[in-house]
């Protein structure tokens, strides 16, 4: 319940848009393009596999009315989309908006343009189709972070029983029971938000079935229907062993050998249901996280399923281990086989955290450069701190064993040579109790840092790693519009105004430059000429000329090559009159 309630506190307020692989490397008509022609069709092309919804791409036209698309299928490769567009198109400027999941399970989401014949005037606003809504994000969040906690619970409980063998096994029945519910409601949650994440909906999406069934055909969907069929399996093995033992009590002897002529085939069962569980469901994770997308898949997903196996077989036996040390005996030869057992798991944690941190970085760069690396780096000072804890619990242990086994023997007070006898010394604790009141605040201490690191674990696997933030940038940038403002006054009366120029996509190559000019009143203004010119002074490239041509009302040239990216110098000439006029210059970066 302590480790629960600190999760909702730490995420109930805090949710927030989730940080997807997905990033969108390029588009057919381009962004920004003007085409002479309207196109057939749309592609969007991503940096890896997308899922597509029924409202995937939508196209809004010049008046800001959306068109009616056919519906969004995969072109040549699944990290493609491709939508057909109606028969004609008028002229003017087009907005493309499109929401897809990446296959890391993240939607991710856009906008770019495009225009047929000339830009329109006035641009439509971008409509980027529905935000994350707020309840349905805390809620999945929510979800996920109980369904970590849970599975380390019941997943490390389970293990602490077959390898520690505690002599009182019954006391860990309701950290296993509550485990067990708690995965199951949470994965019935996650099924059933997932359609609303998805689109960024409501809760009450969720009771679209056209949603839900596609929930269900989706590997998001299809890992968590993993999930319950495993958790129902154990159930159902749990309750056989229960109806077969004797007592509440003897569905956690997990550990002791059946009994009854049956012996051999319910060890197996046992075992195999325990060791299937604790395989199957860190799998389940791995399948729509962050090991399903990226480099070297197979390897990922089983590195990933190790680390979180580890993780819950360490934090979950240390939340079992604080049990039994405080609601009954433990023997040492218990503490002794979880330090090992402790031990094994950190062992894993520190080779598969190696390489994923590697998967995940990318470059050295990354490790400050990114929020992932940041996150990173916090969690290696939390798991140093916990294995600074899980030392002088090992210490403890070690004092406990050799206490208990006798091979300590209490210094014994000198008799005075003469004078009166010494006092009595005053009682104190058996040295059993005392050394098992330190272990048991230092096995505390590693709960509570090792909840900290669950905790930063389950950010990470919603946030972009440093490889995937590095090609998302290395991608040719979408959207990436230049708009100046440039103020001037030619020094006569009425010669005062401003120029609005747009550079459509602001990169490297062709682009479409428009400027509308706006006199003293702030209304449109016509002038008798307007030339642009740039210029590149670091590679000695200028000045170009823009050749602006009158369109009635605004000025515009829809193929502008800049052939270099840089910081470029736009020398902005208006003339008011035969002899008045003024030039201004500003700095615009291309990339």
């Amino acid at each position: 319940m302590l480790l629960g309630a600190v999760l909702v506190l730490l995420f109930l307020g805090g949710a927030g848009t989730a940080s997807a692989h997905a990033a969108l490397s390029g588009t057919d008509p381009e962004d920004g393009t003007v085409l002479r022609t309207a196109p057939r069709q749309l592609t969007l092309t991503f940096t890896e596999s997308v899922g597509l919804l029924d409202d995937s791409v939508r196209v809004l036209g010049p008046d800001g009315r959306r068109l009616r698309l056919g519906e969004a299928e995969h072109a040549e490769t699944s990290s493609t989309a491709r939508v057909t567009l109606p028969g004609s198109l008028d002229k003017g400027t087009y907005t493309v908006a499109w929401r897809v999941v990446s296959a890391d399970s993240h939607p991710v989401s856009g906008a770019f343009t495009f225009s047929v014949g000339k830009p329109s005037p006035t641009p439509v606003a971008v409509d980027t189709g529905p935000t994350e809504d707020p309840a349905t994000a805390a809620l999945h969040k929510i979800a996920r972070y109980l369904a970590y906690l849970a599975a380390a619970v019941l997943i490390g409980t389970a293990a602490f029983i077959v390898v520690c063998r505690p002599p009182e096994p019954g006391v860990l029945r309701r950290p296993l029971v509550i485990g067990w519910w708690t995965l199951l409601g949470t994965t019935l949650a996650l099924l059933v938000l997932r359609a609303p994440y998805e689109t960024g909906e409501g809760p009450a999406a969720a009771l679209d079935p056209e949603a839900f069934v596609r929930t269900l055909t989706g590997r998001p969907g299809l890992a968590l229907l993993a999930r319950l069929v495993l958790l129902l399996l154990t159930a159902a093995c749990f309750l056989r062993l229960s109806s077969t033992g004797k007592g509440r009590g003897a569905v956690l002897d997990l550990a002791a050998p059946p009994r009854g002529r049956d012996q051999p085939r319910r060890s197996r069962t046992r075992r195999t249901t325990l060791l299937g569980t604790a395989i199957g469901l860190p799998l389940t994770w791995a399948a729509s996280d962050h090991a399903s997308a990226g480099i070297q898949v197979p390897l990922a997903m089983a590195s990933s399923a190790l680390h979180l196996l580890a993780t819950a077989v360490w934090l979950g036996g240390l939340t079992a281990l604080l049990i039994t040390l405080h609601r009954s005996h433990l023997t040492p030869a218990t503490v002794t086989r979880f330090s090992r057992l402790a031990f094994a798991s950190v062992t894993v944690l520190a080779v598969t955290g190696v390489y994923q941190s590697w998967r995940g970085l990318g470059s050295w760069d990354a490790l400050t450069g990114t929020t992932y690396g940041r996150l990173l780096t916090l969690k290696l000072a939390a798991v140093a701190l916990l294995l600074g804890a899980a030392a002088v619990s090992r210490r403890w242990t070690a004092r406990l064993a050799t206490v208990e086994a006798g091979t300590v023997v209490p210094e014994k007070v000198p008799e005075p040579a003469g004078g009166p006898p010494l006092p009595e010394p005053p009682p104190q604790p058996p040295p059993t109790d005392a050394h098992r009141r330190a272990l048991r605040r230092s096995v505390l201490a590693e709960v509570t840092v090792g909840v900290v690191v669950l905790v930063i674990t389950t950010v990470l696997t919603g946030t972009l790693p440093g490889r995937a933030a590095e090609a998302a940038e290395a991608a040719p940038p979408v959207g990436g519009t230049v708009a100046v403002t440039v103020p001037f006054d030619v020094g006569t009366p009425g010669g005062t105004g401003k120029v609005e120029l747009t550079l459509d996509p602001g990169r490297v190559g062709d682009n479409a430059l428009q400027a509308v000019v706006f006199g003293p009143d702030g209304g449109l203004s016509t002038v008798p000429e307007l030339r642009v010119s740039f210029t590149l002074p670091a590679q000695d490239v200028g000045p170009l000329d823009a050749e602006l041509t009158d369109q009635g009302g605004y000025w515009a040239n829809s193929f502008v090559d800049l052939p270099l990216a840089g910081t470029w110098t736009m020398k902005i000439t208006v003339r008011v009159s035969e002899i008045d006029q003024v030039s201004m210059e500003r700095r615009i970066d291309v990339r």
